[in-house]
């Protein structure tokens, strides 16, 4: 009798021109490498969006025994082209039992999360969100009209997008069970998402609540300090492109069925219209 297959875990973490912080990420997924062996069998996707430092070659020599694997786009595409190739990379070995999270390649993600978004996922959630938006979270180091743009911008979404009930919008730290990401592809395509720029990950969150997804949230630290460097985000960019987010509605909807329910969210009842 062959032995059982192992649960996997896979990380899609884009990456531009990070070379200041590939040592700490490293760091990172060592750490949660070594914490989640025991249970899963770990799976690094570094997407590599056209950088022109040396990015690529400081993680091809500091990977050691980790299982990084990284895949590069001739020219920088954006974040949500680099998501789309790491979610169409893992398609063909993607079981449902499996788990995908994906991350921030800045160090902005707070990696030490991962335990306890797992543990929700017990409760039967299918996506789990970090966000410093709710109780026990909190953004440091930023600027305070950053701070202040970007919860506006949260609370537009919200209303504008039907997202009602769900705290953070766009942050790239999230948990998807591995049916969840078979079944967007099934409906969706193998890449899921579409938009090439930061508004991926609103698109994303969209195409599930129009699916009756089960979300919740944890509480998480945003601490830019931990950065090197600037964020790549254009401030101005993303607002339009998430304003016309509101064009796109209907498609995905039809493409999910039109199905109309009820979605639940930590307790919180929220409609899916």
């Amino acid at each position: 009798m062959g032995t059982a297959r192992r649960k996997a875990i896979y990380f899609i973490i884009p990456v531009f021109n990070e070379a200041g912080n590939v040592p700490r990420l490293m760091d990172s997924l060592r750490t949660l490498d070594e914490t989640l062996r025991t249970d899963f069998d770990p799976q690094f996707l570094i997407v590599d969006d056209g950088s022109a430092d040396e990015t690529r070659n400081l993680f091809e020599a500091s990977r050691g025994a980790v299982d990084v694997k990284i895949i590069s786009h001739p020219r920088n595409l954006g974040p949500g082209a680099a998501f789309a190739t790491g979610f169409a990379h893992v398609a063909p070995s993607l079981a449902d039992d499996d788990w995908v999270v994906t991350m921030e390649g800045d160090n902005t993600s707070r990696s030490e999360l991962v335990e306890q978004m797992l543990m929700r996922s017990r409760e039967g959630y299918e996506m789990i969100l970090a966000s410093p938006y709710m109780y026990g979270g909190t953004v440091q180091n930023t600027s305070l009209l950053r701070t202040f743009l970007s919860y506006c911008a949260n609370m537009f979404m919200r209303e504008l997008l039907e997202l009602h009930g769900i705290l953070t919008m766009s942050s790239f730290f999230r948990l998807y069970r591995g049916s969840l990401i078979r079944r967007m592809q099934q409906i969706y395509g193998p890449q899921i998402v579409e938009r090439p720029g930061f508004d991926c990950m609103v698109e994303f969150l969209m195409k599930a609540v129009y699916l009756r997804v089960s979300l919740s949230e944890v509480p998480m630290v945003l601490d830019t300090s931990r950065r090197v460097g600037k964020s790549k985000m254009k401030i101005m960019r993303t607002i339009y492109n998430l304003l016309t987010l509101t064009f796109r509605k209907g498609k995905w909807k039809a493409a999910a069925h039109g199905v109309e329910g009820s979605v639940e969210f930590s307790g919180v009842q929220t409609r899916a219209l």
